[in-house]
């Protein structure tokens, strides 16, 4: 009883803490990989097809499956536009 109310206590805490930061403007999650500069990078040199994922990976000092996901966004993103206008 008495382990199950400091944990309450504790979870309390932790969700005044997050409150307290979000209000502040300091909880913002995980940071991107890339900067918005080095996403037209990427999106400029994939759409020219001189390099592949593995050597833009390497060009951006990121994992494959970063440029991956990027060029995934991309297409959700590009698909959710060509929805809304088809609609």
């Amino acid at each position: 009883m008495v382990a199950e109310f400091e944990r309450d206590l504790i979870s309390m805490r932790t969700r005044e803490g997050m409150a307290v930061a979000r209000a502040k403007g300091r909880l913002k999650g995980k940071q991107p990989k890339l900067s918005k500069a080095q996403r037209a990078l990427l999106f400029e040199l994939h759409d020219r097809g001189e390099y592949t994922q593995t050597e833009t990976a390497g060009l951006l000092s990121v994992s494959r499956a970063t440029i991956y996901r990027e060029l995934q966004r991309r297409r959700r993103a590009f698909l959710a536009v060509c929805e809304a206008h088809i609609y």
